[in-house]
């Protein structure tokens, strides 16, 4: 999987607003709250010499939403931002220090809906070393990097289980060394996986990405 076979793919991919994805995927007695607020992250994926890899944050515990989680730099919609291009930017130059100069967007997913409220626009951005990190010690508690290829392969993909107010909820994780990537966080990763290279319609992009993956 390259830079160029993504952009490829993502030139070729139509997501519609209109088909979310969210919590209610494993949830479907959940349904989805009124009045959601938007908002965006940026999937940043890091042009290593090796090969890719996804940059995630662990948030601060004292947060009101998700604390002490990893998740996507990210945040909700300012009035003054143009796009949820613009957001997810904006939020990852304040929370990670990450200049959009070094970041190039090269598409979105669908939305994905929480069960908190938001509506959130996951940003493709591919990021270019060498750049500089400084995470905002309000909101980000570190920053690290998982491979891109372990993500995408579908052995790492768990569902988990637990009770939320007496009802029991369903959700993905990723466990990565001593990470626990899960949560609406893992479910956005599920959703770059189907579109890449799990049970979406393109079959051809699926034996490209696990013929790659299988060359020496």
């Amino acid at each position: 999987m390259t830079p160029d076979w993504l952009i490829d793919r993502f030139d070729t991919l139509d997501c519609d607003p209109d088909s979310p994805r969210g919590d209610h995927d494993l949830n479907p007695g959940m349904g989805i709250l009124p009045d959601l607020t938007p908002a965006a992250v940026l999937i940043p994926l890091v042009q290593r010499e090796v090969h890719l890899t996804t940059l995630f944050t662990q948030r601060t515990s004292h947060l009101k939403h998700h604390a002490g989680q990893i998740s996507f730099p990210g945040g909700h919609a300012d009035p003054d931002d143009t796009s949820p291009e613009d957001t997810a930017l904006r939020e990852t130059e304040e929370e990670v220090g990450l200049h959009r100069s070094r970041i190039r967007v090269i598409g979105r997913l669908a939305p994905y809906i929480t069960r908190t409220g938001f509506s959130v626009t996951p940003v493709v951005g591919l990021v270019k070393p060498p750049f500089d990190i400084e995470p905002d010690p309000n909101e980000v508690d570190d920053v690290f990097e998982v491979p891109l290829n372990f993500l995408m392969d579908p052995t790492n993909h768990q569902r988990h289980k637990r009770e939320v107010n007496g009802t029991r909820r369903d959700f993905y994780a990723m466990p990565y060394e001593d990470r626990f990537i899960w949560g609406a966080t893992a479910g956005m990763v599920k959703n770059l996986y189907d579109v890449l290279v799990g049970d979406g319609p393109d079959a051809n992009f699926r034996r490209d990405f696990q013929g790659a993956r299988s060359a020496p």
